[in-house]
């Protein structure tokens, strides 16, 4: 799995690559990447990369030619066409969903990140050379190297050998749901005691509770993860009745 980062602030990218699970995936060669200044592929010598937009308006836009040079540096003739990705708030919007086919993606193709700034970059360099746009979120940031990072944790901690698989099994979003609720040492903080069915021991009551927990967090907090999850009909039929034992529940707790 190989990600390619083409950013002004190269430095950024580096930073997260140098600590963490990430600095061990790239050590023990689970991953790897590379960044690519775009700023070494500007000719004049004060090395722009922005210019006012055509039609005027605020801000600047980031040129075409520096990022068409450094995208056509890496298309070498014996390596797979790589998937290039624009982070903008203006693309479709990245999901777990998304992550896990990117993952898979990534097994025979690099991923090839590029970070906008200022009012973004050249439409032709998205009609030429980008795959696939995705945003982050529904907000604006001043970085697309933060959104390309945000991109990046999310695929590659899926990658075989980064993280435990059972870990990953039922955390949140996987299965429709949100993640329960977790509990650690000590048993009694600020005269809060972890829940009795955790320290019974007993795994199938344990196994309830957690879903039971999971339902709720989700009908709380994304009742749209729900609704889509029976419209695609990815629960068993434990998930669907605590699901409607859930909703009976708010619908008393409303009229009270």
């Amino acid at each position: 799995m190989t990600f390619t980062v083409l950013s002004l602030f190269p430095e950024i990218i580096d930073a997260y690559f140098a600590s963490s699970i990430a600095a061990k995936a790239v050590k023990k060669e689970i991953i790897s990447y590379k960044t690519v200044n775009i700023r070494d592929f500007a000719l004049d010598k004060h090395k722009t990369c922005d210019d006012a937009p055509y039609g005027g308006g605020a801000g600047m836009l980031m040129l075409a030619e520096p990022i068409s040079r450094a995208l056509d540096s890496l298309r070498l003739p014996d390596k797979a066409t790589p998937h290039v990705i624009y982070l903008t708030p203006a693309g479709k919007l990245f999901n777990q969903k998304r992550a896990q086919e990117l993952s898979e993606l990534a097994k025979t193709r690099e991923l090839v990140l590029i970070c906008g700034r200022y009012e973004g970059i050249d439409q032709r360099i998205i009609d030429l050379y980008v795959d696939e746009e995705l945003s982050v979120g529904d907000y604006v940031l001043s970085s697309g190297e933060a959104a390309a990072l945000v991109l990046i944790d999310a695929v590659y901690r899926l990658a075989d050998k980064v993280i435990k698989p059972e870990s990953l099994t039922e955390e949140s979003f996987s299965g429709g749901l949100l993640e329960y609720p977790q509990y650690t040492r000590p048993e009694v903080f600020d005269t809060m005691k972890v829940p009795e069915v955790l320290l019974s021991g007993h795994h199938e009551n344990i196994r309830r509770w957690r879903l039971q927990k999971r339902v709720e967090k989700t009908l709380s907090f994304r009742p749209d993860l729900l609704k889509k999850g029976l419209e695609e009909d990815l629960f068993d039929a434990q998930t669907v009745k605590f699901i409607d034992e859930a909703r009976d529940n708010n619908e008393r707790n409303s009229c009270d």
